[in-house]
């Protein structure tokens, strides 16, 4: 005899009723996952995480080293402006 021939009608329903469960809990867990309020909490969660420490103290070498980006991509496009606007 099989695994199928040798359960009962109600194991098998019981079966199918504990897929149902998990199935619904993970679309709820998914739900949950996707809703707007909860994506934007770990957007700004992860956005801290890069200024700050796990101890709360700010990281002054990231924010150095934004902000000098930040000057370079600035002066960058100053040269630029002021090259095309030689011609």
């Amino acid at each position: 005899m099989s695994d199928t021939q040798a359960r009962t009608a109600e194991q098998i329903e019981a079966d199918i009723a504990a897929t149902r469960a998990r199935l619904a809990s993970t679309v709820d867990e998914l739900v949950d996952r996707a809703h707007p309020k909860n994506v934007a909490k770990r957007q700004v969660e992860q956005a801290k995480a890069q200024v700050f420490d796990e101890r709360g103290q700010l990281r002054t070498q990231k924010l150095v080293a934004v902000g000098g980006a930040a000057v370079g991509v600035f002066a960058v496009l100053l040269l630029i402006r002021r090259l095309v606007g030689r011609r």
